[in-house]
């Protein structure tokens, strides 16, 4: 039985010499030893006299690689591809010109994998983070179909669609979110610092507080005691449900189907789901991958619990023969203009086009959407702001305004 020796990892090594002439020089290089480097020298008539390996910058372990990274990387790649450079050089280009430390190595990694005779798809899958099943799928289907480039160019317009569409629901989320901790911080202060103060002015009246002021004094004096229980409830809360939603699919799925039934949100949240199912079924049907396989990916790509087990029954009965739409329906979780629309593609044999246009629709009605949102829930926050601080400031003010009927 034949043993496959793994090729050695390069490694980048910096060094100093002298040339033919006598004059001193320096630069870098690629190689698995620092025995190797000497020798490639020699053979360049380089005399070396240091080499050792590169430094790795600190700023390898403060920068992360983000979805923008990724999605420049496949923009790129599919450019150079398409230009005719060979993989390995495009890898090494892109790697070279990133300013992301961490994504320059996480290249350089895959560079020389796919060197030994690893395929780009596997190379890729070694990081499981930044490359998902999806991604993989469709790199593998370009890589069999010898359309490498033209695969990464759809991979690039997917993500990129994609990621406008998570930006725009986390934008209408954190308007409320940012007013909600600004109130928090703000009644906070009020309760430590200003209340005490109109309290040590009350006791000079005499008189008995307003039911209204006296319980605000109330809340304040306990608020001055426990605010390091509060706080520590409240930050534990969000770490202790945070964590839980990570690791239980139960709690996820309970979470999503609420989500997806919240007065205001959910229309929204439904909305880029769908759009997201239909721009990511057509990104993979239109790369030539199998409907059930592409299915299977899909799921995974909603961000939805709620919608990805329906999408896996949905998988389980397409590959018994049954039509698409007609396991759709069963879901009753898509729209009838959905389901009209993947009947037509399916009868027609357009089922990639018609995916695509209710991607599209689905895409400008989250983006109506989110402007409706946002226009409607400023006010409403607004005035929920001024509610909490005002009723506080009412209350401070009443037994000053009972003094003055009173003289």
């Amino acid at each position: 039985m034949a043993t496959v020796r793994r090729a050695k990892k390069h490694t980048t090594f910096t060094w100093e010499g002298f040339d033919n002439k006598g004059k001193k020089t320096s630069g870098e290089a690629e190689g698995s030893s620092i025995a190797y480097i000497k020798a490639i020298l020699r053979r360049q008539g380089v005399r070396p006299t240091k080499v050792r390996k590169k430094p790795k910058p600190l700023l390898a372990f403060k920068k992360k690689v983000k979805t923008a990274d990724i999605t420049f990387m496949s923009r790129q790649l599919a450019t150079l591809l398409s230009a005719g450079i060979p993989v390995v050089q495009a890898l090494s280009a892109i790697g070279r010109g990133h300013e992301n430390v961490a994504m320059q190595e996480m290249m350089g990694v895959i560079r020389n994998e796919v060197e030994s005779g690893t395929s780009l798809s596997q190379s890729l899958g070694k990081y499981p983070l930044h490359f998902d099943r999806l991604y993989l799928s469709l790199v593998e289907a370009g890589e069999q179909s010898g359309k490498l480039d033209d695969l990464l160019g759809k991979v690039a317009i997917y993500l990129e669609k994609i990621e406008a569409i998570k930006s725009k629901i986390k934008s209408a989320l954190f308007y409320p979110s940012a007013i909600v901790v600004v109130a928090i911080l703000v009644v906070a202060l009020l309760m430590l610092f200003v209340i005490p103060q109109f309290e040590s002015l009350f006791k000079g009246f005499g008189a008995d507080l307003p039911t209204l002021t006296q319980m605000i004094v109330n809340l304040s004096r306990w608020f001055q005691d426990w605010w390091w229980l509060f706080f520590g409830v409240l930050i534990g809360s969000v770490i202790f449900v945070s964590a839980t939603y990570k690791r239980s699919e139960k709690m996820q799925y309970t979470t999503d189907r609420l989500l997806l039934h919240m007065p205001v949100f959910g229309p929204v949240v439904r909305k880029a789901t769908i759009a997201r199912f239909a721009r990511t079924l057509a990104t993979m049907f239109g790369a030539g991958v199998p409907l059930v396989d592409s299915l299977g990916s899909v799921a995974n790509a909603t961000g939805n619990r709620v919608y990805q087990n329906a999408i896996l029954d949905i998988k389980s009965e397409v590959s018994t023969g049954r039509s698409l739409e007609a396991t759709m329906t069963q879901t009753k979780l898509f729209p009838n203009m959905v389901l009209q629309m993947i009947s037509t593609g399916e009868e027609s044999g357009e089922l990639e086009t018609m995916l695509n246009k209710i991607a599209d629709f689905y895409e400008r009605e989250v983006d109506d959407a989110v402007a409706a949102l946002s226009s409607l829930i400023e006010p409403f926050m607004i005035a929920f702001l001024g509610v909490v601080v005002g009723t506080i400031v009412v209350a401070m003010y009443l037994p000053i305004f009972k003094m003055a009927a009173v003289f």
